[in-house]
């Protein structure tokens, strides 16, 4: 049996979970896996790793490994259900595999609002986003890459901004995919932050990790995944195939594709250190087959992901991670609205249990939008009101109160109203004031109101969340890292 926690702090699904493709369909998609494994195989370009697949029995020829169905369906096996992402203070800890853990996004190069307008991020935006996000409610998990710091060396951008996400957040952390050196340097600096001994036994940083479809893992994403997986923190498997470019034109093709290479990296993870904590992330899309551009919000988006987050939960029975937020819209305009909330609304309705790309971002991933961060908050919190549902209690059914009401009674002033009301879901920067009052109060867009709310928390911030001796010596590491 796969262990599991009992601890959990992550928001709340108790509607029935959306499914795309019967349950019939998922045995299907497994074996056509297995049969592209063994018979088309996957390239890993690093000796290490080919050495890892050889020892346990895998055909390698060249860099091409066609691992064997015993050898995945037993790794598959050993992947937690869930586990406990730690974080410093133990109560934002969360459960990873139950309920629903938002981080914001990755992987953005530019940040924009109203003030500035579109220019390449800094690290102080990364701190920013950083500060954002510990304040916020809805996010569980902090770090990665929100936005990338430009004015960082690209060979230390890793190291800096994982230390900014413990300078300035309590909350689980998530590095970056890097070459070896660095993501042993990574490792070192949570180690400095919760001591060696304690990673030994604990899930402390995870990490995104994307193979290069089709059906091949790179060097610098093999490091990470090494080294991540040797310390036994949690991997994250993230297919970002193409329909029509790197992945059949066929939605189920695709899915069958993203399905094979997902399972190909957890299956490495478990060779290096069985019953480590794997994540199945799907990520894939389709090209616009009219310009190859990649696209982050067709339906069919989710009709490839949904299907493969039944492949995880019910099939694999692990825990999955979705891209939920995104927009191909390049400002904050009602094709952003739309577009990230069909993208919520189905990443959470499919059960994702990580939820990323969810707050701020714009231009398929590209940019990162202040106010959109705050938008996207309350976009978030209304997906996860749907998500939490009906409480069908008798108690809720309140025949007695209809009763005591009566034909032609008001409920407004019943006791039953003032007790219970404050129950009641509430937006944070819409507006839901009448026209004349709209009107007399100067017109305020959620935009404006948005951009008031995040410079309000930004200014209320703390200017660390570390004591001095710490963050003198997560310095003195950042200059001797960047030295050598």
């Amino acid at each position: 049996m796969k262990p599991q926690n009992t601890f959990c702090n992550s928001l709340t699904r108790k509607t029935p979970r959306t499914k795309i493709v019967n349950d019939a369909d998922l045995p299907r998609i497994h074996e056509a896996s297995i049969r592209l494994l063994e018979e088309t195989g996957i390239i890993f370009e690093h000796e290490e790793v080919l050495d890892i697949f050889k020892k346990h029995g895998a055909h390698v020829v060249g860099k091409t490994v066609f691992p064997p169905r015993k050898m995945v369906e037993l790794a598959m096996k050993q992947v937690p259900l869930s586990y406990l992402h730690s974080a410093r203070n133990e109560n934002q800890s969360v459960t990873i595999g139950d309920g629903m853990a938002p981080h914001p996004n990755v992987g953005c190069v530019f940040c924009e609002d109203m003030d500035s307008g579109r220019r390449r991020g800094t690290l102080a935006d990364f701190v920013n986003f950083q500060k954002l996000s510990q304040a916020s409610d809805m996010v569980k998990l902090t770090g990665a890459t929100p936005v990338t710091p430009n004015d960082i060396p690209a060979s230390e951008q890793a190291l800096y901004m994982l230390y900014e996400t413990i300078k300035h957040t309590d909350k689980p952390l998530i590095g970056s995919c890097v070459k070896a050196k660095k993501a042993r340097q990574s490792l070192e600096m949570v180690e400095m932050v919760f001591g060696a001994a304690y990673l030994e036994n604990h899930y402390c940083v995870g990490v995104s990790t994307n193979p290069l479809s089709p059906f091949k893992y790179a060097t610098e994403t093999l490091d990470t995944i090494l080294e991540y997986a040797k310390k036994r923190q949690p991997v994250y498997i993230l297919p970002c195939a193409m329909a029509g470019a790197t992945a059949p034109m066929s939605l189920f093709g695709t899915i069958v594709q993203q399905n094979t290479e997902a399972i190909a990296g957890i299956t490495l993870v478990q060779l290096i250190n069985p019953s480590s904590p794997a994540v199945y992330c799907p990520g894939s899309t389709m090209a616009d087959m009219r310009t190859a551009m990649c696209l982050y919000a067709p339906p069919e988006q989710f009709l490839i992901n949904s299907t493969c987050l039944q492949m995880a939960i019910d099939f694999y029975k692990i825990p999955t991670r979705i891209m939920a937020g995104m927009t191909d819209s390049k400002e904050v305009d009602v094709q952003a609205g739309y577009e990230t909330m069909q993208n919520m609304l189905m990443g959470t309705l499919s059960g994702g249990h990580i939820l990323e790309q969810v707050l701020g971002v714009l231009d398929s991933i590209m940019t990162i939008s202040y106010e959109k961060f705050i938008i996207d908050e309350e976009l978030l919190s209304r997906v996860i009101r749907i998500c939490d549902g009906v409480d069908t209690s008798d108690k809720e059914i309140s025949l007695d109160v209809m009763k005591e009401v009566g034909p032609g009674g008001t409920f407004l002033t019943h006791e039953d109203t003032f007790l219970t009301f404050k129950n009641q879901w509430l937006p944070s920067v819409s507006c839901r004031d009448s026209y004349d009052k709209w009107d007399k109060d100067g017109r305020e867009s959620v935009m404006t109101r948005a951009n008031r709310k995040y410079k309000e928390i930004l200014a209320g911030r703390p200017e660390m969340m570390i004591s001095p001796g710490l963050d003198k010596d997560l310095k003195a590491f950042l200059k001797k890292s960047a030295d050598s």
